[in-house]
């Protein structure tokens, strides 16, 4: 009997550690407070980019947001707690919020999806870090810490992108050619994401196709195709495709929003919100979808310093007005660069698929989402509803084609 007993035990507990453990309320407020950050984010750096790919991870920024709060003190402190939207918390649980909600969504086993994340503050040569900012930094954030001297300042650019390459493994060979303002505190952030599809693609079912980057400017790119069940919807006023995918274990989903033909992606990202896009989420059908992705590698840095600013964080980021004596024990810093890079590939690799579903009812009539031209996409959380990744693909790797007419 008690051997039986000890069995019904023991299963129980493995039904309970196998569920999903709740967020607390603290992770689940800054999930929400990231997700309208990708957005405000996403529209700033696009003003200025041009014809040029943006790549994004709005809980990192929020992360790296959340450590430069815990270096401030006074009035610095509470605009990035504001920036953030999190004047109504307490220090302790923006940072183990902040940190939970991180954990919870990079996590490999989990979401199966490849995620390499690495943060570094450097400091100037003259800077002590303070032990307890350099402890708890750590312990929420996940921050290394280095002093760099820019005396010499092509080595230590060279010094920050070996660091970035070797961290993430070699994917993300160079953060930047240059550093405008050496006289400050650097924030890094080096990443590499692989997502993994819910069903993959057949590796034999890729090939060389043309992508429009203008009308005038055509690449050659590997595209991958497949036709499978997926959230598609059509808005016929403005002339969009939406399509969302499932990555792996159906913990996040990838979502494209695409043009019906090529054109600059201005008119799509003045109506691109967050109330947009669940409104677009809300309307999507499973339905049979044929795919045609192009294979991406892409890697791209930003230097969000600016457009932080313009968002709010206007003393952090100020010489004259910053105080982030919490990291130095002195009111000698300000926040001078603040590199986020990510490298991004996503290809045929997934779970294997369900070969029942072909030729039945489910798969007759499919509509059609083929992506050679420029298109907005998100990674998007299915358990917080945060944005993991919000970016665009314009120009994507690849040989110039003939000009087209």
């Amino acid at each position: 009997m008690w051997v039986s007993s000890l069995i019904a035990l023991c299963l129980l507990a493995v039904a309970v550690s196998g569920e999903d453990k709740k967020l607390s309320t603290h992770a689940t407020s800054m999930a929400d407070t990231s997700a309208n950050l990708a957005f405000n984010l996403y529209h700033n750096v696009a003003k200025e980019k041009g014809l040029e790919n943006i790549l994004i991870s709005p809980v990192v920024v929020a992360s790296s947001l959340g450590m430069v709060a815990m270096g401030s003190k006074s009035s610095t402190a509470s605009q990035v707690k504001s920036v953030l939207k999190a004047d109504a918390l307490k220090d302790e649980h923006l940072h183990t919020g902040l940190s939970e909600l991180l954990t919870e969504v990079s996590d490999p086993q989990t979401r199966n999806v490849t995620w390499k994340i690495s943060n570094r503050l450097y400091g100037p040569s003259s800077v002590s870090f303070a032990e307890d900012f350099v402890k708890n930094s750590k312990k929420h954030y996940n921050y290394e810490h280095s002093k760099i001297n820019f005396r010499d300042k092509r080595s230590a650019i060279n010094s920050i992108n070996e660091w970035a390459a070797k961290t993430t493994d070699g994917k993300l060979p160079e953060i930047t050619k240059d550093v405008k303002n050496t006289d400050g505190a650097m924030i890094v952030n080096a990443m590499f994401f692989k997502p993994h599809w819910d069903e993959k693609f057949h590796h034999k079912m890729v090939d060389n196709r043309g992508f429009l980057v203008t009308r005038s400017h055509t690449v050659s790119v590997p595209m991958m195709h497949r036709t499978g069940i997926y959230g598609f919807y059509e808005d016929t006023e403005n002339r969009f495709l939406i399509v969302s995918m499932p990555l792996a274990h159906k913990k996040s989903s990838m979502i494209f929003i695409m043009p019906y033909h090529v054109e600059p992606l201005d008119r799509l990202e003045n109506l691109l919100t967050r109330q947009q896009l669940d409104t677009w989420i809300s309307k999507l059908e499973e339905r049979a979808v044929a795919i045609s992705l192009p294979k991406v590698s892409m890697e791209v840095s930003h230097d969000l310093q600016k457009h932080l600013g313009e968002l709010g964080l206007t003393e952090a980021v100020d010489k004259s007005k910053a105080d982030l004596s919490n990291i130095s024990g002195k009111k000698d810093l300000y926040l001078s660069n603040v590199f986020h890079a990510s490298s991004l590939e996503w290809d045929t690799e997934g779970n294997p698929f369900d070969p029942s579903i072909f030729g039945s009812e489910k798969m007759r009539n499919p509509k059609l989402f083929y992506a050679d031209h420029p298109f907005i996409f998100l990674v998007k959380d299915n358990k917080t509803n945060s944005i993991l990744f919000i970016g665009r693909l314009v120009r994507p790797k690849g040989d110039k084609m003939r000009d087209e007419l």
